[in-house]
């Protein structure tokens, strides 16, 4: 088992397209002088663990036990990326169909959106598409988008391989990767990386000069509402800790 860990940590995210350059080279400073606030949703299948995920990255902490998510509950996690002050609200949803029309309103005013599946519930991973069309549906046509499988760490109970995750992901054009929330591979390098595609959209289409009142913050900011109104962020209903 320690050799099959090993290999999983040694894979590296695979970006949408190797032909892309991999960093965009800023030359306007003032865009890194301003501080952004992010609202990123985690979405896929009940059980895949997406409430590991963010609580490893926002908590540093792990549980065996399975809760269903109620609704939606979040997470608040600043970060520095090319010396820019980015605050990441980051929202976890149920998977579970009953709650699907509560969660598809959190859409709205996402600027990224992470599709996990679980590497050993292929059914997980089949669902995806329908995730990708709920995206479409509901969300804004330019929000980032990342495709993450979870559990990497249970490879002998695996049923979707890595090489299907990387051809998914080249299918739309999106980065991928491949992580263990229980083992902490690649979690951060999950948010860092959707922090990275969005921050370099924001700059290519100079939305911080058009619509600067959606992303700025001032230095005490309130942790739960942008200042847009479209995205303004409520309190989540029946928050509890889950899977």
């Amino acid at each position: 088992m320690e050799g099959k860990t090993a290999d999983v940590q040694s894979k590296t995210p695979v970006l949408a397209s190797e032909s892309k350059e991999s960093q965009f080279i800023c030359s306007d400073l003032q865009f890194y002088n301003e501080n952004i606030l992010l609202k990123l949703l985690l979405i896929g299948n009940s059980g895949v663990g997406k409430s590991c995920m963010l609580m490893r990255y926002a908590d540093n902490s792990f549980t065996e036990n399975f809760f269903n998510t109620i609704g939606v509950d979040f997470k608040i996690k600043t970060i520095t990326l090319n010396d820019q002050v980015i605050k990441m609200q980051i929202w976890d949803t149920a998977g579970q169909d009953r709650f699907r029309t509560l969660t598809s309103s959190y859409y709205r005013g996402a600027h990224g959106i992470i599709i996990v599946y679980d590497v050993t519930s292929k059914d997980s991973f089949d669902n995806v598409r329908q995730w990708m069309q709920e995206i479409e549906k509901f969300a804004s046509e330019n929000v980032n988008k990342l495709l993450v499988g979870n559990k990497s760490d249970l490879e002998e109970q695996r049923e979707v391989s890595y090489d299907e995750g990387v051809e998914l992901a080249k299918k739309y054009d999106i980065p991928f990767l491949e992580v263990s929330a229980k083992n902490s591979i690649h979690v951060d390098d999950t948010f860092t990386t959707m922090a990275s595609e969005i921050q370099e959209r924001f700059l290519k289409e100079k939305t911080h000069m058009k619509d600067k009142e959606k992303y700025v913050f001032n230095s005490t900011p309130n942790a739960l509402t942008l200042n847009s109104g479209n995205n303004e962020a409520k309190e989540p209903e029946g928050k509890k800790n889950c899977c």
